[in-house]
């Protein structure tokens, strides 16, 4: 039994095993409609408390990855284990219990929440679905998740569009962490910050994950930011994982041209100093 605990614990809290989805690119008048594969016979796994960077150009596949991989869109070939479950395999209903498991936090948090919400309602919306406490218990988490994120629980009755970029983001976070999920997929969720506003999320991403044993995805085209927060990192490339490793691995020996040139690009005492556990 003792034996079993200990491999239980060691096993992957998330393990993608040939994960393949297609796009079919619309066709026009003289044009035959063509299939485009996004995501190409992809495998990895992730341990329970870390953080795996996924870099790589535009249209590389990456966000495909994670639409993939939180179930937003539904993979065409391969499988998907979510500590022992392989959700790929399960429809709707057989879904619902692991959906607070994983969550998603998008580039653009105010095109990701509703407007006309105050903050209260778009922290507690997740709560709301999954049916979760009274309406004092959503007002009390939603007011602790706030101050946990670093607002102030007297702005709950503010909209969105009264908050800062930065502020929108800590409030995208602090939905996510409502329903208490194991992992976070950040999609791009940097882009459009300032230099200190990312350090600012970065450091409140790192704290809530030794706080909480969060499990990230990180998606970013900046490496130097990945390497500050990630374990290790996965390059993709036309779909494909192309290289994968640890990351002082990755930035100080890459071996694929494509991470060559993207460790080329990021050149300089950014990266240099995120990989030494800093950030600049």
């Amino acid at each position: 039994m003792a034996t079993e605990t200990i491999k239980a614990n060691h096993s992957p809290l998330l393990r993608v095993c040939g994960l393949t989805k297609h796009y079919w690119t619309s066709g026009r008048v003289w044009r035959k409609r063509t299939l485009f594969t996004a995501v190409d016979d992809i495998s990895f796994e992730l341990s329970h408390g870390k953080t795996l960077g996924l870099v790589g150009s535009s249209g590389c596949g990456k966000s495909s990855l994670a639409r993939c991989v939180t179930r937003l869109e539904g993979a065409d070939a391969g499988e998907i284990w979510l500590e022992g479950v392989d959700i790929a395999r399960l429809n709707s209903r057989e879904l619902l219990p692991y959906r607070s498991q994983i969550q998603m936090i998008f580039q653009d948090p105010a095109t990701a929440m509703n407007p006309r919400m105050t903050a209260a309602e778009i922290v507690q919306e997740p709560l709301l679905i999954q049916r979760r406490g009274t309406s004092a218990e959503r007002q009390a988490r939603t007011a602790e998740l706030m101050r946990e994120v670093g607002l102030s629980p007297d702005w709950m009755n503010r909209r969105i569009t009264e908050f800062s970029g930065g502020q929108r983001q800590r409030m995208a976070i602090a939905r996510a962490l409502s329903l208490q999920p194991k992992l976070l997929v950040l999609d791009e969720a940097f882009t459009g910050l300032d230099l200190s506003t990312q350090a600012q999320i970065a450091n409140l991403l790192l704290d809530l994950q030794a706080t909480h044993s969060l499990t990230y995805i990180l998606i970013s085209h900046d490496l130097s930011l990945v390497a500050r927060i990630a374990d290790e990192i996965a390059v993709m490339s036309a779909g494909k994982i192309i290289e994968l490793g640890p990351v002082r691995q990755i930035i100080s020996t890459p071996t694929h041209p494509v991470t060559q040139s993207l460790v080329t690009s990021h050149h300089g005492f950014r990266v240099q100093h995120a990989a030494a556990g800093g950030f600049a």
